[in-house]
């Protein structure tokens, strides 16, 4: 591996704007792949196409998200995690008016795809903090920045809904693309370079493998329910055999994508493998309470409106961000493992009260909110324990790989949450939906109380 470069860079005069803007920029990425939810049932009649074929305006990002965000993390270690963060705001900004200017399918995919290609300004917003903050200030800082992510989802449904309802669906995207201009101008003024740099080449073969690895893993488990079990076993086994190849060649060029000799150390092997169980849980209940919301009152429903709908998911958000501090205190006095084994057990709470508790407004206000200060606490451990592993000048890539796995996750649990939802009746198949989320958490707890409790703390390597 290439040594460490360190460059002229300012100081950090105001690490408190600096987080904020970070967060915000966190928060911006994730609103963005929300805040086309309100309008995929009208999509076929907006865009003059069949059910199946819209699917992709999610699937895409999904896709997409999936291959930049290792690449990026890798491209931010070697030449600049600030410039690689503004590269990543500029395709927040030119997806968004790419897909604002659409009206049909195919442009709309390509804005998406392009939208998709930012979701490496979380783990990047990370490495930033670890490099330029005071140790003192990191742990609240990288809690506060992961919780961005839940932050986004949960005000981007009834944001969407509001726009959708008062204006046309293209002014979502004018929003997005507006908000991400604002953020890109704020990180140019208040954010520094950070002087890290891994340097050396681009593993661009690496980069291909993994890709494609992804893409056929990805789209077999999101077009699991629709497509014939042999299509979506060629692509498992496509996924199988190029990240079996790929995993060969990173052991062997001297400059890898992933560094997989530092990505099997035990700590964060079992964060990552955590992420993505914790992941599985964390998305379910996105899947499961806005049905319940929305289906009618005769057919095991509330009947809600799409705007209280995303209000009842707005607590969550709110709550992710309220236990930031919460994890950073429990981090710093018993260690990220402790936090992460606390945030999985309230997930499952929160899971577990769900199965019983789906009849009024106000339950699931409580379910939302409980599940929501879990994964507040979890995902404000998960760097703190990838980054106190690795050497300094691998956090980008490390991060990046940390937020892979836990959109693996995510796409998982939707593929098993659609088949579940498919298969099973209402409303047996959300209580089984709740059990689920509830067994993977416990899961979560369970791998994650084998990783080590001691935080080794790395220097410049």
């Amino acid at each position: 591996m290439s040594h460490v470069l360190l460059e002229e860079t300012r100081p950090v005069t105001r690490p408190n704007v600096v987080v904020a803007v970070l967060a915000l920029g966190g928060i911006t990425v994730s609103l963005m792949q929300t805040l086309v939810i309100p309008l995929l049932p009208r999509f076929p009649a907006l865009l003059n196409s069949a059910p199946g074929d819209t699917a992709w305006v999610i699937t895409s990002t999904l896709l997409a998200s999936a291959v930049a965000t290792p690449v990026i993390g890798r491209l931010g270690d070697m030449f600049g995690k600030r410039r690689m963060l503004i590269v990543s705001l500029l395709m927040v900004v030119v997806g968004s008016v790419i897909a604002a200017l659409s009206y049909s399918l195919v442009p709309l995919i390509i804005g998406r795809v392009v939208q998709g290609m930012a979701v490496g300004v979380i783990p990047l917003g990370i490495s930033i903090m670890r490099d330029e903050l005071p140790i003192e200030r990191l742990a609240g800082a990288t809690a506060l920045m992961s919780a961005s992510l839940g932050v986004g989802g949960a005000l981007g449904l009834p944001a969407a809904a509001i726009l959708v309802e008062q204006s046309d669906w293209h002014m979502l995207f004018w929003t997005s693309a507006g908000v991400g201009v604002l953020v890109l101008a704020a990180v140019l003024v208040y954010v520094p370079e950070s002087p890290v740099r891994g340097g050396g080449r681009f593993d661009l073969l690496g980069a291909v493998g993994l890709s494609v690895a992804l893409i056929c893993l990805l789209l077999g488990v999101s077009k699991a329910s629709e497509w014939s079990g042999g299509s979506v076993t060629g692509l498992f086994v496509a996924a199988a055999v190029v990240l079996g190849a790929w995993g060969w060649w990173e052991l062997r060029t001297r400059e890898p994508l992933v560094d997989l000799r530092t990505t099997v150390r035990r700590q964060v092997l079992l964060t990552n493998i955590s992420s993505l169980v914790f992941a599985f849980a964390m998305f379910a209940q996105s899947l499961v309470l806005p049905q319940v919301l929305q289906l009618p009152v005769g057919g095991h429903g509330l009947g809600q409106s799409l705007l209280v709908t995303g209000l009842v998911l707005v607590p969550s958000g709110l709550v992710m961000m309220a236990t930031a501090p919460f994890a950073a205190r429990i981090s710093n006095a018993r260690g990220p493992r402790a936090t992460l084994l606390l945030g999985a057990l309230v997930v499952a709470f929160g899971y577990g009260i769900g199965i019983f508790m789906l009849t009024a407004v106000w339950q699931l206000v409580v379910i939302s909110a409980v599940i929501g200060a879990g994964i507040g606490l979890g995902y404000g451990a998960m760097p703190a324990l990838i980054m106190g592993a690795v050497p300094t000048s691998e956090t980008a890539a490390a991060n990046s790989l940390n937020s892979l796995m836990r959109a693996i996750g995510t796409s998982v649990s939707s593929a098993v949450a659609g088949v579940v939802l498919t298969q099973v009746g209402v409303p047996f198949s959300f209580q089984l939906i709740m059990g689920l989320g509830a067994a993977t958490a416990l899961l979560a707890v369970v791998v994650a109380a084998f990783i080590p409790s001691a935080q080794p703390v790395r220097t410049l390597s």
